[in-house]
């Protein structure tokens, strides 16, 4: 049964790498909570701000600027190749700077051209700030390797869920937040549309500066301190249980630096961030031993330490990692799921309006925010069935589930398709049903990334959350070329994630022989 002390309480951790085995969400005060809340955090604000434009732009912005339904549809398509490009550099930096500076530096890139909205004057315009506004779409990969360095196998898949689910939820809050903010200004401010619009996007580029800033200040790079630091803070511990052992032992010949056990494992003196702040995993409290520390086995130490730390790629190793069949799994799982929550979101408020004139924008604004806001429920649901499935079923339950529920977005997602619904109770019950498999499909996949080639997570999660876009766009550009013709695009997406999926179930959930990941 559930302990729910685990949600306040210091979580126990592994005793080679120093990652918790429960989930202090609701503890702000300790380290692991710390990362949680930012991770989370972080990710949703990005989130909000690079879906800032389609809550206002199918007729506020529009209409100010003079756009056409393809110039709308090509700002979704632009947005999108942004960050797809920045999620594929984002997986390496994670692996060679750690996700904390990576994560920040996506942050305040993005914050840059969210300020300059207001400069928008025409369609060319509007397209190169949505281009750059997608940087902020890139955080998600640091988001998860930084909830994956921080969390154990066994809550791995839950933690990744719960950070990147209630981060979706920026793409629902922001159908809520801009209009409600654009009709304060114009109502309460005596702005016009005009001007309103544009000091809408303040908002959100000042929540990304203060965001960004506090992860800097008030959190860890991992558990054990310093990213350069951590193959030496794991032969550290080791080395405290008794265990001897190279730590960077994987195929590939990754290296990152020599482990000599003559430099420093903090880089710092005493008054270090760190120390500071009462990171309780970097310094022992007894010799072998550590607070809250969990009991594993030697052999599982071994496989942790060998497997399981990230290090800096060479290019080959890279390519390996990329071009691996299971890559390849996670990769096809996540361009169905969230490419299609992607190309959804962007059209839904104007599907809304379309089959119900009536709703207008800010009505059609808060019944399509539901999808996204879904994702604090459905997103963590997926995440917490793969670890319980892993339980029992292992490494395949956990790829199965994501088949599973990809089959029945692809059910919902053609039932939409076929029968476009003019009754809002038909309409809005199967978007929930697709949201349902959807984004729990999300979930799911991410539960399994921490397990692939865990060497090169960074790499892994950067590949993944690209190809999560790349489906984005594709399916954009389907809507593009459809028109006003949403409904058909729906099936068209339905057929296609249960066509990829089937294809991809047959093969293996890690490579045969990867040490660490099981």
């Amino acid at each position: 049964m559930f302990d729910l002390a685990l949600l306040w309480k210091a979580p126990d951790v592994n005793p080679v790498n120093r990652k918790a085995r429960s989930i202090p969400g609701l503890n702000p005060i300790n380290v692991y909570g710390r990362v949680f809340f930012f991770s989370w955090f972080g990710f949703l604000i990005a989130f909000w701000s690079w879906y800032a434009f389609p809550p206002l732009l199918s007729q506020t912005i529009a209409k100010d600027l003079g756009l056409k339904q393809s110039d709308i549809a090509n700002s979704n398509i632009i947005a999108l190749t942004a960050t797809l490009l920045v999620r594929l550099v984002a997986g390496p930096a994670c692996d060679r700077f750690g996700p904390r500076w990576t994560f920040a530096g996506c942050l305040l890139l993005g914050s840059i051209p969210t300020a300059l909205a207001g400069a928008v004057v025409n369609v060319e315009g509007l397209l190169a700030l949505r281009f750059f506004v997608g940087i902020l779409g890139g955080s998600f990969v640091p988001c998860q390797v930084w909830s994956t360095g921080f969390f154990d196998k066994n809550v791995v898949g839950t933690a990744n869920a719960l950070t990147g689910g209630f981060g979706n939820a920026g793409g629902g809050i922001t159908y809520f937040l801009m209009p409600a903010v654009f009709d304060s200004l114009v109502a309460d401010r005596g702005l016009t549309p005009h001007v309103a619009w544009r000091v809408t996007f303040i908002v959100p580029f000042i929540c990304i500066v203060v965001t960004a800033v506090g992860m800097l200040i008030c959190c860890p790079d991992t558990p054990m301190g310093k990213w350069s630091d951590r193959h030496l803070a794991v032969q550290q511990n080791l080395a405290s249980h008794g265990i001897s052992g190279a730590i960077v032992d994987v195929p590939g010949e990754l290296t990152d630096r020599a482990t000599t056990g003559t430099d420093s494992p903090s880089g710092s003196g005493s008054g270090s961030d760190e120390q500071k702040l009462g990171f309780e995993a970097v310094e022992p409290k007894r010799p072998g031993g550590f607070a809250h520390e969990a009991q594993i086995g030697e052999q599982q130490m071994l496989d942790a330490a060998r497997g399981e730390v990230v290090v800096k790629p060479s290019f080959r190793e890279a390519m390996r990692v990329v071009f691996s069949a299971q890559s390849l799994v996670l990769a096809g799982g996540y361009f169905c799921s969230f490419g299609a929550e992607l190309a959804i979101n962007s059209i839904l408020g104007s599907y809304y309006v379309k089959n119900f004139p009536y709703l207008k924008q800010r009505g059609s604004g808060n019944w399509a925010a539901m999808f996204g806001l879904l994702n604090v429920v459905f997103r963590p649901l997926g995440g917490v069935l793969s670890d319980l499935i892993y339980v029992r079923a292992g490494l395949w339950g956990k790829k199965f589930l994501i088949h599973g529920v990809a089959l029945f977005t692809g059910v919902f997602a053609i039932a939409i398709g076929l029968t476009d619904p003019h009754n809002q109770n038909n309409m809005f019950g199967l978007v929930a049903g697709m949201a349902l498999f959807m984004e729990a499909g999300n979930g799911a996949n991410f539960g399994l990334v921490p397990h692939v080639h865990p060497h090169a997570n960074g790499i892994v999660s950067g590949y993944t959350g690209a190809a999560g876009n790349l489906g984005g766009i594709v399916f954009a550009i389907i809507f593009r070329y459809n028109h006003k013709n949403y409904h058909t695009v729906f099936w068209i997406i339905g057929v296609m994630t249960i066509a990829i999926n089937l294809s991809l179930s047959w093969i293996r959930p890690i490579p045969k022989g990867q040490i660490g990941g099981h």
